[in-house]
């Protein structure tokens, strides 16, 4: 049963392909066109002219779209104009979660002028821990390597490598 669950799940996984700028709504409506699922999450954002006020539809993610090809298709897209190329990871095109979708999709459906906001930890940044053993603990990033952090916590003179996310570490400042 798990088999062709994860088969079902391969024949009809999302992908973000990257996209010429300013061309997510233009890809969007090929995608349309060509009868392919896919999902341009767009936000509502008031904008000033001088004489007027208005609000558009600009697109969340500049320069991606995500789209659900059937697998055998999958490199296909590629030909539609607009379409720059896969988002890669591990050398792969990378596959988004369902669940992910989802979520970005109710979010938006909840909230408008949404921002996207990559947080990133950088060497010299000073951070808190927020979880275990050490919670609170203040300490500074000495370095980087993907989603793993090196934190050095002088007061009690050790440092820590362990994977970060929101749940663990919290920038300060």
């Amino acid at each position: 049963m798990e088999q062709v669950k994860k088969a079902i799940d391969e024949t009809y996984a999302w992908y973000a392909v990257y996209t010429k700028p300013r061309w997510e709504k233009k890809v969007a409506e090929h995608l349309q066109e060509k009868g392919i699922e896919h999902y341009c999450p767009l936000n509502k954002v008031t904008r000033q002219w001088s004489d007027r006020k208005k609000v558009v539809l600009e697109p969340i993610f500049k320069g991606y779209v995500f789209v659900k090809p059937r697998i055998e298709n999958k490199w296909e897209l590629r030909k539609i104009p607009g379409i720059l190329n896969f988002v890669f990871w591990l050398g792969r095109p990378a596959q988004i979660k369902e669940e992910e979708i989802l979520t970005i999709k109710k979010f938006l459906n909840e909230f408008s002028n949404v921002e996207v906001e990559k947080k990133t930890l950088v060497p010299n940044t000073p951070v808190r821990i927020t979880q275990g053993i050490l919670m609170n603990y203040e300490g500074m990033v000495i370095e980087v390597f993907g989603n793993r952090a090196v934190v050095k916590i002088d007061s009690l003179d050790i440092q820590l490598s362990a994977h970060f996310d929101k749940k663990n570490l919290e920038l300060i400042g």
